[in-house]
């Protein structure tokens, strides 16, 4: 499997948030080194791992904004 590494401004592109929102606020919290982005030979650059990203991004989205109902269904609300 071959994976899409991205810099931060190619990242910021596809996923519409500033560069500078992915470093200060997504990078360690929800980005986590090893699975969404890598500093290869150990240096300063990052790269992120688009296809691990990709996945992840919807996961969280359909729990999060919705209410479990009593007969199994989901109030999106």
């Amino acid at each position: 499997m071959s994976l899409t590494y991205l810099t931060t401004a190619e990242l910021s592109g596809r996923i519409k948030y500033d560069s500078r929102t992915i470093r200060d606020h997504l990078k360690d919290s929800v980005l986590l080194e090893g699975r969404h982005y890598i500093r290869p030979f150990g240096g300063r650059k990052i790269l992120y791992i688009w296809e691990h990203i990709e996945a992840d991004m919807g996961k969280g989205s359909a729990s999060a904004f919705s209410i479990p109902m009593a007969n199994g269904d989901v109030c999106h609300g």
